[in-house]
């Protein structure tokens, strides 16, 4: 059973990591919203094609479209965080329980 524990710890210590990097790329898709960058920019073309399949779908449930202002990147965010509260720690202690 210990080799299911070390695999389930090692899987939370990856979705840790790729949800903390995930979510400075949203923190910089909401950053580069402020400026107005080159929108050829492999690094800008990048954070958007990442960043805009996931802000869509929040933004198709979101009723703030008329405000002009986006709230997605917060929504996803927060989802983000609940996301590492919950699974990544109830991941890791099954793993913990498992060992």
């Amino acid at each position: 059973m210990f080799i299911i524990g070390y695999f389930l710890s090692a899987l939370a210590t990856v979705l840790n990591y790729a949800l903390i990097f995930y979510m400075w790329i949203v923190i910089a898709r909401a950053v580069l919203s402020w400026v107005s960058p080159d929108p050829y920019n492999p690094i800008v073309r990048f954070i958007h094609n990442v960043t805009e399949p996931v802000l869509y779908r929040v933004r198709i449930w979101l009723p703030f479209g008329f405000t002009g202002i986006d709230f997605s990147p917060i929504v996803v965010l927060l989802i983000i965080v609940f996301l590492r509260a919950f699974l990544v720690n109830s991941l890791m202690r099954l793993a913990a329980s498992l060992l």
